[in-house]
């Protein structure tokens, strides 16, 4: 009965720990991804503020006459 309550009690079940670091790790992974997403968003609206008359589609060249028509 003593070592049950000590175990209930007293030591750490190592497959919580694993699971703790694990979750701690995945965390640390998505602020670093955040932080890599938001400075990418940053440089892209620092883009788009520097020409903003200058439009997505302006290098793609689409012929009206050959293009499909809209499902509807």
């Amino acid at each position: 009965m003593a070592k049950a309550l000590l175990g209930y009690v007293g030591g750490s079940d190592p497959r919580l720990l694993a699971e703790m670091r694990r979750l701690q790790q995945r965390v640390q992974d998505l602020e670093s991804e955040l932080v890599r997403i938001q400075s990418e968003n940053d440089a892209l609206n620092d883009a788009v503020a520097q020409h903003p008359r200058e439009s997505l589609l302006d290098g793609i060249d689409i012929d009206v006459h050959q293009a499909e028509p809209a499902l509807t």
